[in-house]
């Protein structure tokens, strides 16, 4: 694999807590969208659905975050998201705060579909 696939950043990631908690990202991420390939968009080691940025999960100083690169992803989901920190492109978490799975996965789910949309709309 390349260098900065999200297989390599994720090795990289210390302490342990933070590497599982950005390896659950991605795990429930490849169960929601199976064909998915690892890339880099935006400079960041990324999922690529139908080769497009599908999702990030980062480490940064003060938080983990999570990337669905669309602007109307987290918004649709307002109050859900009321425990964490978060702006329309960002939402940040931490291993000892993880972004419940069922609402993890309907993040991605949205973030698929509109993919899907998307992309069979310009056939």
């Amino acid at each position: 694999m390349p260098e900065n696939t999200v297989t390599d950043y994720l090795a990289g990631i210390e302490p342990a807590a933070d590497r599982a908690a950005l390896q659950r990202v991605i795990d429930i991420a490849r169960e929601v969208a199976p064909t998915v390939v690892e890339g880099v968009s935006y400079s960041m080691p990324t999922l690529l659905y139908r080769g497009k940025g599908y999702v990030a999960a980062m480490q940064t100083k003060a938080h983990l975050a999570l990337y669905p690169f669309s602007g109307s992803v987290l918004p649709a989901f307002g109050a859900e998201l009321s425990d964490f920190s978060h702006s329309v492109s960002a939402l940040r978490f931490s291993a000892e705060q993880p972004v419940p799975d069922e609402l993890l996965r309907r993040i991605l789910q949205l973030r698929k579909a509109q993919i899907d949309e998307q992309l069979d709309r310009k056939r």
